[in-house]
């Protein structure tokens, strides 16, 4: 890469992580940018998701405070979230790169659309149903093990079906959860593929950077003006996709 190009990378990756840290669609700024720069297709989706490791972690300690009582949840949905990475980075291996090609335009628009059902407890009864977000949660690893873009506005939308929290500390919960199917996928990736670690090393540099920026803005977001700019960033997402 030339200077510029590693610039544009870093820069990229900065603000993947601001991005997904907030909403969650970070991979539609460094996935075209590395291909961009003149990486192919497969090898800038696995160095991508490897250099997202970091601001993911990044992201979850910026939301810390959200996170305070939740660990325990983490760990039970992060099953999920594991079993449907390694699945997703597995196919990412093996099929074709637009198998996801026509239906995640749509799953995305039905997140916006569960995003904007205002849910009430029924009766004063709180939502708490663990085993559809363990289950929507390895559907999501599924994903992004595979490709990711967005997987947070998905997840972000089936926690909340699933459980009766503030908007932000699902966000936080996403966060964990998202950066766990990064995680897994990347370590499937390092061992049996190809790895182009100066662009996974300036994502990750660029990532952490924005990840914090992302967190220290974003957890102070309204609820209502949350759920609205992830319902705006999953509809861009959608024409993005559909357009491309």
């Amino acid at each position: 890469m030339t200077v510029a190009e590693a610039l544009a990378v870093l820069v990229a990756g900065a603000v993947a992580g601001g991005v997904n840290t907030v909403v969650g669609s970070g991979s539609l700024v460094t996935f075209p940018t590395l291909l961009a720069v003149g990486f192919p297709p497969v090898l800038a989706n696995v160095s991508n998701c490897v250099g997202l490791v970091p601001g993911g972690v990044s992201g979850v300690i910026g939301y810390r405070r959200e996170l305070r009582g939740q660990w325990r949840r983490c760990v039970v949905l992060g099953g999920g979230t594991t079993a449907g990475a390694l699945l997703g980075g597995a196919l990412l291996l093996t099929l074709p790169e637009s198998v996801f090609d026509a239906v995640v335009p749509g799953l995305i628009l039905l997140a916006c659309l569960l995003m904007a059902v205002r849910l009430q407890p029924a009766h004063g009864a709180r939502r708490d149903h663990t085993g559809a977000g363990v289950a929507g949660s390895a559907a999501v690893g599924v994903y992004g093990g595979y490709f990711g873009a967005a997987q947070g506005i998905l997840l972000l939308a089936l926690l909340r079906l699933s459980f009766d929290e503030h908007l932000q500390v699902l966000n936080g919960i996403k966060n964990v959860l998202g950066g766990l199917a990064n995680l897994v996928a990347a370590l499937l990736f390092i061992a049996v593929s190809e790895v182009a670690w100066d662009a996974a090393g300036l994502i990750a540099a660029g990532s952490v950077v924005g990840a914090q920026v992302g967190a220290r803005y974003g957890r102070r977001l309204p609820q209502a003006t949350l759920r609205r700019v992830v319902i705006a960033a999953g509809v861009i997402v959608a024409i993005v996709l559909i357009v491309t």
